[in-house]
């Protein structure tokens, strides 16, 4: 059974969102890193580089897939986590600690949009 944090939001496409004012500390569910396997590789972008909402601002690869990240909220990276680029296999050790990046949002009214903790875990079936 997957971890599933409560008072986070939750994509569709497996990204989770942690609210610290107006910025989004956004990484990969620990559902979608145990469907993916072993990480081998973290793309990430850079600072300052601009996503809307859905749009891709990475990816993920392992010895058995390769994943794209999607951003869940529209706004600027602020920062990016260079110890998951560095060690993919950290978001294997703990996919919730080890975030991916950080973005400035430009509209927090797109969070209400996300799933809450309940939602995701039906929509995975844990």
């Amino acid at each position: 059974m997957s971890k599933i944090i409560e008072g986070l939001r939750y994509s569709d496409t497996h990204e989770w969102v942690k609210v610290e004012g107006d910025i989004a500390v956004i990484g990969v569910t620990d559902f979608a890193q145990k469907e993916m396997g072993e990480i081998t590789y973290v793309d990430c972008p850079d600072v300052d580089d601009e996503f809307a909402k859905g749009e891709e601002f990475g990816a993920l690869e392992s010895v058995k897939a390769s994943s794209d990240l999607y951003c869940p909220v529209s706004g600027t990276v602020v920062e990016v986590n260079d110890a998951v680029v560095d060690g993919p296999e950290l978001v294997n050790a703990d996919a919730f600690e080890n975030w991916i990046i950080k973005v400035r949002m430009s509209d927090a009214s797109e969070l209400d949009s996300l799933m809450d903790a309940a939602a995701y875990r039906a929509m995975t079936g844990e």
